[in-house]
């Protein structure tokens, strides 16, 4: 039987934007525990390697006792029942993520009817970030990125970030 009070939230997180770490800490205070799962698609080129996705969301998350962060490949329904948990956290900031998110819960619920999806709407003030947003910021900011940077992304990113378009 699957963990009720285990959810799993998952993402490509290339890179961890503050929308994703609020939806983190605040699903870590919902749930007895909480496993984040960075996606990796092997048919895209992200920005960040797993591993340093990987090591930045451990630090970034580093003091939330009852978060683990992990790497997958695969479906994430799979992922999810081989972390043993019985909920998918997603967080929603627009309209268009809703309608986009129905669709792949319905799907999601067809491959695993024992996994449920909960939705966490994202904070206003986070609803307007998306990655390639940060990645336009740091590429085209010039002098003043890292500035501009810490309204959308963790300080513990804003570095590796700025170094990929140096």
């Amino acid at each position: 039987m699957l963990e009720t009070e285990h959810a799993i939230y998952v993402g490509s997180f290339d890179p961890m934007t503050l929308g994703h770490e609020d939806v983190v800490r605040r699903g870590a205070r919902i749930f007895k525990r909480l496993s984040v799962g960075i996606g990796i698609n092997p048919d895209k080129e992200p920005l960040f390697s797993s591993q340093q996705r990987l090591e930045l969301m451990q630090e970034i998350l580093g003091d939330l006792d009852n978060v683990t962060v992990h790497c997958f490949t695969g479906l994430a329904v799979d992922f999810v029942q081989e972390q043993n948990a019985a909920v998918m956290l997603r967080g929603v900031r627009t309209l268009s993520d809703i309608e986009s998110e129905f669709t792949m819960t319905l799907a999601n619920r067809t491959l695993a009817p024992d996994i449920e999806t909960i939705f966490l709407m994202a904070n206003e003030q986070y609803s307007h970030i998306s990655s390639s947003l940060i990645k336009q910021i740091a590429k085209m900011g010039r002098g003043t990125a890292a500035s501009k940077l810490k309204q959308f992304v963790p300080q513990q990113v804003i570095a590796p970030l700025l170094a990929k378009y140096s």
